[in-house]
């Protein structure tokens, strides 16, 4: 899996694309909390789910359907009042984003048995064929060593830069737009 920082800023990102008179501190925390919910699943580890399962790491909470739900569910929950306008389907689709992105860039990694995308109609796990960011760790004591700062360093790499290079392309043409 990418850290829960790489999942966040990319989240980040994706929100800065949208516009002011929807971005604010609560869109945000949202998508970034949509963007990291799906590594819930290891949980699972501590009730004997195994990895591979249906419920286990990067299965069905990985998949684009448990995205869809996750971001209808977030819209309805935090913007009832305009969740039947262009508005509401502008969140629903950000939060969505925000939480397929973490499937997007779970399959780039470097490890792991792949992503279960399309469960629960296949369950079959798959990684992209470039994978240039390092798996990283999983747990907190794992994460804070060597192996976790060569972690951060590729998410700098693949998610960092982009992920700055989109919020000032995104900037540059909110600005030209005005």
């Amino acid at each position: 899996m990418a850290s829960i920082f790489g999942h966040a800023l990319a989240a980040f990102a994706l929100g800065k694309g949208f516009s002011k008179t929807i971005v604010n501190w609560k869109f945000i925390l949202l998508g970034i909390i949509c963007a990291i919910l799906p590594d819930a699943d290891v949980i699972g580890f501590s009730f004997g789910i195994k990895y591979e399962s249906f419920w286990g790491h990067r299965g069905f909470s990985h998949s684009l359907l448990f995205a869809l739900i996750l971001g209808v569910l977030i819209t309805v929950i935090f913007y009832r009042k305009i969740l039947a306008t262009k508005k509401g389907l502008l969140l629903i689709c950000y939060f969505t984003l925000c939480t397929a992105s973490h499937a997007i860039l779970d399959a780039l990694t470097t490890g792991g048995l792949g992503v279960a995308f399309f469960s629960p109609f296949d369950t079959t796990r798959y990684f992209f064929p470039w994978r240039p960011i390092k798996v990283s760790p999983i747990g907190v004591e794992r994460f804070f060593s060597e192996r976790g700062i060569n972690v951060l360093l590729s998410e700098l790499i693949w998610i960092g830069i982009p992920s700055i290079f989109y919020i000032f392309v995104t900037m540059y043409f909110k600005r030209k737009k005005k």
